[in-house]
């Protein structure tokens, strides 16, 4: 199997630390977070920490598409990471990717970034209204979403566990994870507005994201909240009609 990689520039001394965990992956390391879909490991080395992301082997047709058409999702992550840093957008530092392949089939691929330290997630925020500073921050994260908009980042996973929050002194610091799925483009209100869509089903929360949103581009609150309202209330009912079809789909193969 062919191994491709590519490994930062300010990281070149850690090349053979970097290729031994990842050809001895499974038996090192230290789990981190939810293991469901990818695996997450942490490794440290020289007082620092690396965090890094095992991709799943992908169907068929993707390790067919992945091979020969499209980027994957490990090479994705490393050079959005990269774009987001030289456009000054929080995100852990990005350190490698590897993938392995064979003459016709992607296989394995991995994603190294800096294990970054946080306070909370937007999560928190959804699950604990009495949070303390909870509206300064959810107004800060709303700064924050407006510029990434601004720079003409559609950060498609814009959801409650991708965005990392540290406090330093008086303020709020905000990093992007998971960032295989993103867009570079110029967005109309819509778009920006639908990109909440992900984030909470709390119409409270709503009402004061659309509200810090319609101070910074300057539009009028009430049209800011409809549209965030009506695009989450889409989102929902997509996402529940999707749930129901699976939980049919699962009964009938039983």
């Amino acid at each position: 199997m062919k191994r491709t990689k590519q490994i930062h520039s300010d990281y070149l001394n850690y090349e053979e630390f970097l290729d031994s965990i990842i050809d001895d992956f499974d038996n090192l390391g230290e789990d981190f977070g939810n293991q469901d879909r990818n695996s997450l490991k942490l490794f440290k080395k020289a007082g620092q920490v690396f965090n890094v992301k095992s991709f799943r082997v992908p169907n068929l047709i993707n390790q067919i598409a992945y091979n020969f058409f499209r980027k994957s999702k490990a090479q994705r992550s490393y050079e959005y990471a990269n774009r987001l840093k030289d456009l000054n957008i929080g995100t852990p530092q990005p350190i490698a990717y590897y993938e392995f392949k064979t003459t016709f089939l992607f296989k394995k691929s991995y994603y190294i970034s800096e294990q970054l330290h946080c306070d909370l997630t937007y999560r928190e925020l959804t699950t604990d209204l009495n949070y303390p500073d909870h509206e300064a921050i959810l107004r800060a994260f709303t700064r924050f979403t407006y510029q990434l908009h601004k720079k003409h980042i559609k950060f498609l996973d814009h959801s409650p566990g991708n965005t990392l929050i540290r406090r330093e002194d008086d303020t709020y610091k905000f990093f992007l994870v998971d960032l295989n799925r993103m867009e570079f483009k110029t967005m109309d209100l819509n778009e920006r507005i639908k990109n909440f869509a992900k984030l909470t089903t709390h119409k409270s929360l709503i009402r004061v994201m659309s509200d810090e949103y319609a101070k910074c581009c300057d539009e009028p609150t009430e049209k800011v909240f409809d549209l965030m309202w009506r695009y989450t209330r889409d989102f929902q009912n997509r996402y529940w009609k999707r749930r129901r079809l699976k939980r049919k789909l699962k009964f009938w193969k039983k």
